[in-house]
Order: C-alpha cells, then structure tokens, then sequence
C-alpha cells in the first residue's frame, strides 16, 4: 500500500504540473473563446480533486504517520480554495464585464494558491517515498529503517 501511495501522490504531482500548463494554454489561446480554459477547468475541477482524496486515502491505508496524512489533507483544502478564488476575482469585473485591478490582484492569488498546492504534494510525494523505503540510505542506515519525514 506503500508504494501505491508513491504512484497515486506521482500522479498528483503530475497533474498539477499539466494544470499550470493548461493555464498557459487558456492563457495564449487567440482568439480566447469560452473554451480556452477548458482543460484547465476540467483537470482543476475533476481530475485533482479525485487524485487529491485518493491520495489523502492511500496515506491512510498505507499507515502513514499522522504528519503525512496531515500534509496530504493540506491539497485538499487548497484546491477547494481555487475556484473560491476565482469566483472572487471575477466578482470583481465592473458593470462592462472588464477586469479590475482588485479583480486581477485577487486573480493573482489564484496562482500562488497553485504554486502553494504544487509545493505541498511535492512534500507528500517525498515523504511517501521515503515511507516506501525508495530513498537512498542516510549515514549507513538501511533506507527501509529511515523514518519518514
């Protein structure tokens, strides 16, 4: 159940680094229809979310120590934050529908919320490997005898 955790937390990492890629698509899209975002918007509302539980439920088959579960259950909260955040910024449009500079800072925060997500499954991702015991040894300790993080 270890490793199943490694792979599921793999494929967390993954897919929140096609999402940033899928922002800059939206993001370059010309001429940007109502679709420009929507891989974004499906990877953001339906696959990280899935694979943010998942590995919040693997954590916890696998036994981790509470810290890691603590850590994985962090993602979770901040990809309920994303679209809260949005809402936000685009709440902020004035009359004409055109953004406005609190509607772009609060937009901005929608990003480092991501770069912030990002950060914390990178931390989920090692801490799993070092619980599976896929980290090289420290000081002439058998890897499978390091404590996890």
């Amino acid at each position: 159940m270890r490793k199943a955790l490694v792979v599921i937390s793999a494929l967390t990492l993954v897919a929140f680094a096609l999402q940033f890629i899928f922002a800059a698509v939206g993001g370059f899209t010309k001429p940007a229809g109502d679709g420009a975002y929507a891989l974004h918007s499906v990877n953001g509302m339906a696959v990280i979310p899935v694979l943010t539980l998942l590995t919040v439920l693997f954590a916890a088959l696998a036994k981790a120590p509470g810290r890691l579960i603590g850590l994985a259950v962090l993602p979770v909260g901040l990809v309920v934050l994303q679209p809260l955040i949005a809402m936000l910024a685009n709440g902020f449009a004035d009359a004409s529908g055109v953004s406005t500079p609190l509607g772009l800072t609060i937009g901005g925060l929608h990003a480092l919320n991501g770069i912030i997500a990002v950060h914390v499954v990178v931390g989920v991702h090692r801490a799993a490997r070092k619980l599976a015991g896929l980290v090289p040894a420290e000081a002439g300790v058998p890897a499978r005898e390091v404590e996890p993080a």
